[in-house]
């Protein structure tokens, strides 16, 4: 009987090395390799990401000691030869490419095989095999071939799991909604050593080793988050698109600025960047360079869709008036950026060149504006793009002037849903909507969260676009076809404990040609009440992570 594809990607690694061990023959190009491998390597899972339409990228990295303190994983100090298969089917029946790629030991044995040459528009299965060993299996797929417009594009955007908050559970449901495309938005791991970022009732887990700082500390830090088999479920099913935000190095750094003055802080900020790598389904044009990586990129749907991806850390000018809520003139000097200029650039130019349906900006913080205060200062957050007002406007009439068709900016770092009308005019609350945003809640950060009732939110007042908010955990579900865009926003009744089950909260359109939010239901917590927000309730989930290290 065949094994079904939920089975088979949700399971053990034993379940693939059944069916692998008698039909994987040794690529003739491959030494024999007698290395002193004891124990499974593959304990760390394995990942896809940024497909094209002929291609992608596969990764694993062998660690069969994962949370070793010096972050090597407990492998020789030596490189190894690594197997990888392609196949059409789940049994590997048809294996369309194979090959041999060398575990680098520099590189903490970490495996990239960029490949092409694939049909487009393909699901496709992947495998690893080191030694005697056989990874698990997993799925991937490439992108449309780019003259076409697919019907449809099942695609889920997450950000924020602190591992030391709850249980991945919101990784496995993700998963079990088997998307096409995964966007993780950044905060893919945290810095903080154990008992130091704390939630109320007390953390459920621990981080392993100190406070991130060196190169080891970094990738201990990886695989420790990468064992978790909710997070490996989520990465086996689909192909990844990454980018990071602040906690993959430090809170809230800003380019060469640390959050507090650290002489160490570009080594340290080299060490995360070689870790990130490492540890991600990244392209080779993105491998660093000491302090620099090439993070910004494009993926393109066919004619569906093209995904921006944007770095708001590594070019951005400092906070202009520190962390957290302010009125700050500095927020609105047009010479300061967010983007950097090139990338600015960079991406007004792919406004203008672009031909596709939906143009769908991948980032790490919060576009819209947020004002606190009901009088007439406007004190807003000096993390986001609101500390930036005049990049955000120069992006904004980009978009407009090019005449983008579907313009929707996807976003994560503030541990709540939330979703909000894009406008150019943020004085005038009646001019007209230029765009869409949709903000994913945490995975974990900050704990479990609670329901509220939307409207309630007492910023909504003198914020008439924005449009909903949940501070519950859990991640965005969308499907973008040629004529809308639709965004579940799935919830999870909680996280400090495992298995928790999964709900849609709240449904919203965005039809081709019409800018704005158009909601379709709103579903409350299954058996349970929903409760008004009242200000002193606003909390973490909106500024901590903003302002403070904790």
């Amino acid at each position: 009987m065949a094994l079904t594809r939920r089975t088979l990607l949700l399971s053990s690694a034993a379940a693939g090395a059944a069916t692998a061990a008698t039909t994987w023959p040794l690529a003739a190009s491959a030494a024999v390799y007698r290395g002193p491998l004891r124990s499974d390597p593959f304990t760390l899972g394995l990942a896809s990401g940024d497909p094209e339409d002929d291609g992608f990228v596969l990764w694993t990295r062998l660690a069969p000691t994962p949370l070793a303190d010096d972050g090597l994983g407990g492998m020789p100090a030596r490189d190894v030869p690594v197997q990888w298969e392609v196949a059409a089917d789940e049994l590997f029946r048809h294996v369309v490419r194979r090959g041999v790629t060398i575990a680098r030991a520099s590189a903490a044995h970490s495996v990239h095989v960029e490949l092409n040459g694939l049909l487009p528009g393909r699901e496709y299965f992947y495998r690893f095999k080191a030694e005697r060993y056989v990874s698990p299996t997993a799925r991937t797929r490439t992108a449309p071939a780019p003259w076409t417009t697919p019907a449809a594009l099942a695609m889920s955007f997450v950000s924020c799991s602190q591992y030391e908050h709850g249980y991945f559970t919101a990784y496995r449901r993700l998963a079990e909604d088997e998307p096409e495309l995964v966007l993780h938005l950044g905060d893919y791991q945290y810095e903080y050593a154990p008992d130091t970022y704390n939630i109320p009732g007390g953390n459920p887990r621990d981080h392993e080793g100190p406070e991130t700082v060196t190169l080891a500390n970094y990738r201990q830090r990886h695989a420790q988050y990468k064992t978790d088999p909710d997070l490996q479920a989520a990465h086996a099913v689909a192909p990844w698109a990454v980018v990071f935000d602040d906690h993959e190095i430090e809170n809230n750094w800003a380019d060469e600025v640390p959050e507090q003055p650290d002489p160490n802080f570009l080594a340290r900020r080299a060490a995360a960047f070689q870790a990130y790598y490492e540890n991600m389904p990244l392209r080779r044009t993105s491998i660093p360079r000491g302090i620099d990586m090439q993070l910004y990129r494009r993926l393109r749907w066919g004619r569906l869709a093209t995904f921006h991806m944007l770095d708001t850390r590594q070019f951005r000018d400092d906070q202009g008036c520190g962390d957290g809520y302010k009125d700050c003139p500095a927020a609105l000097d047009p010479a300061r950026s967010i983007t950097g200029p090139e990338q600015e650039q960079w991406l007004i130019d792919g406004f203008r060149r672009s031909t596709a349906r939906w143009d769908v900006l991948g980032q790490q913080v919060f576009f819209g504006q947020r004002d606190n205060n009901s009088g007439p200062a406007s004190v807003v957050s000096m993390d986001s793009w609101d500390g930036y007002a005049a990049s955000r406007e120069r992006i904004t009439k980009g978009w407009v002037d090019a005449g983008v068709r579907n313009p929707v900016v996807l976003t994560g770092d503030v541990h709540a849903h939330w979703a909000d009308d894009l406008k150019l005019d943020w004085t005038d609350p009646t001019s007209r909507t230029v765009g869409t945003e949709l903000v994913c809640s945490s995975i974990t950060s900050t704990g479990d969260g609670a329901d509220v009732v939307p409207s309630a939110h007492p910023w909504a007042a003198w914020n008439p676009h924005l449009r909903f908010y949940n501070n519950q955990r859990g991640y965005v579900r969308t499907r973008i076809t040629p004529a809308d865009l639709t965004a579940d926003f799935r919830v999870l009744p909680y996280v400090t404990r495992p298995d928790a089950p999964v709900h849609t909260r709240a449904t919203f359109v965005v039809e081709d040609r019409v800018p704005g939010l158009n909601q379709t239901a709103d579903n409350p917590t299954p058996g349970a009440a929903t409760t008004a927000l009242k200000q002193g309730d606003l909390g973490a989930e909106t500024v901590r992570q903003e302002t403070e290290r904790p």
